[in-house]
């Protein structure tokens, strides 16, 4: 039996209906349930930022994820194939008609990605002040505390309602389909399945 760790909401959704398609059963959560049970496959609700954490701690065998969560967490599994769904990017907000200076001494900036943040003004060796929230980041050039934001923007309609703009994208993301190493080599057959058949339905490979 494989263990398959979903995110919450729209994507777990997505995913459960190219398992229906694939395996030609019907894959539904009982209300409020965060198991689901089948004959081949045990299914686990959990937060989008937990999927890649049950899978690295083979508490899951494969799951499914955003490749920014990926990135910012940069937990040590496996990336078996991008589902190309979720698409969003993780990207700079400014307020409206405001550039970014990278020539300033300093540039605070606030996110809940703080190592892609990191990642991304350390390549371009610029001095950045990293603060870290938990939500209601378009608040934070509004009222001084940061010069600039970096969040996932899907449609970029939340920036522009609070008075900020995408300025620069640092990276695109998709959901991935990922594996846990271990499981991988134990139960490879199984999961390699899985790969091949959700890769035949999305690419026709």
């Amino acid at each position: 039996m494989l263990s398959v760790a979903l995110p919450k909401g729209r994507i777990a959704e997505d995913t459960l209906e190219i398992f229906e398609t694939i395996f030609g059963s019907s894959f539904k959560f009982d209300d409020r349930k965060l198991i689901l049970q089948t004959e081949n496959f045990k299914f686990l609700l959990v937060r989008n930022q937990d999927v890649a954490t049950y899978v690295y701690h083979q508490a899951a065998d494969i799951g499914v994820v955003g490749l920014d969560t990926l990135e910012e967490q940069g937990l040590d599994v496996i990336r078996l194939l991008d589902l190309q769904k979720g698409k969003c990017r993780v990207a700079i907000g400014m307020r409206a008609g405001e550039k970014p200076d990278f020539t300033k001494s300093e540039i605070k900036v606030a996110t809940k990605m703080v190592n892609i943040t990191k990642r991304y003004f350390a390549e371009r060796a610029v001095a950045a002040d990293i603060i870290k929230l938990y939500g209601s980041i378009e608040l934070a050039p509004l009222v001084g505390l940061a010069d600039m934001i970096v969040d996932v923007v899907e449609t970029g309609s939340t920036m522009k309602q609070n008075g900020l703009e995408v300025v620069e994208t640092i990276m695109e993301s998709t959901t991935h389909l990922i594996a846990n190493k271990n499981s991988f080599f134990e139960k490879k057959s199984e999961i390699l399945d899985i790969y091949e058949k959700i890769n035949a339905l999305l690419y026709g490979n």
